[in-house]
């Protein structure tokens, strides 16, 4: 029997200074499947679309000319310019099965967000897209935390600073609501906390 490795995780945290917003994640999947060197680089994941559509009113905006891939620097020129940063709940992991799956991961060392936060002082919004991901992140936070669900933020209280918490739907293919659907959602979550006029 093959021993299961631990990953630590492959990308830096992308966090601009203004950011106002912290998107957690899982996890990125394997590298194998990956378009480009930064968050949700798999080409089945429909996050850059979502943001395309909510953003732009086009969902192959954050694409390359071809489709085939993404279009990094203008991937990360925007999120610095809005003020959103990335980073995903969980340091290290073991891969039960070889793909991205939730329920495949294993989270092993979550993420210091206290350390994250520190670098990002204007963040009152963490946003989670998936169960994992919230589960992980509710870990590193305040005993009695309410959990957020699809429509229905919580609030917190780390090391003196007020957040709110708000879960919404995996970009995953994998997660059962069509892409214009979960576009919607995005976009009224990023209307009321001030990132979209």
């Amino acid at each position: 029997m093959t021993e299961i490795i631990i990953e630590t995780h492959p990308l830096a945290p992308f966090l601009p200074a203004n950011a106002k917003l912290l998107m957690l994640g899982s996890f990125p999947p394997p590298a194998t499947r990956w378009k480009m060197d930064f968050y949700y680089p798999n080409l089945q994941n429909d996050m850059w679309r979502i943001f395309g559509l909510v953003f732009f009113q086009n969902k192959n905006y954050f694409l390359s000319n071809d489709l085939k891939g993404f279009n990094e620097p203008l991937i990360r020129a925007f999120l610095t310019q809005r003020g959103i940063a990335i980073n995903d709940t969980a340091y290290q992991i073991k891969r039960l099965q070889n793909n991205a799956a939730d329920k495949f991961l294993e989270v092993v060392t979550p993420v210091d967000l206290a350390a994250l936060l520190v670098q990002i002082p204007d963040c009152r919004h963490i946003m989670t897209t998936g169960d994992k991901a919230t589960a992980t992140l509710l870990q590193l936070l305040p005993a009695g935390t309410p959990i957020p669900t699809i429509g229905h933020p919580s609030e917190t209280i780390l090391n003196g600073r007020q957040l709110t918490l708000s879960r919404l739907p995996s970009s995953s293919r994998a997660y059962p609501l069509a892409l214009e659907r979960k576009a919607q959602v995005y976009q009224n979550y990023f209307t009321n906390i001030g990132l979209l006029n």
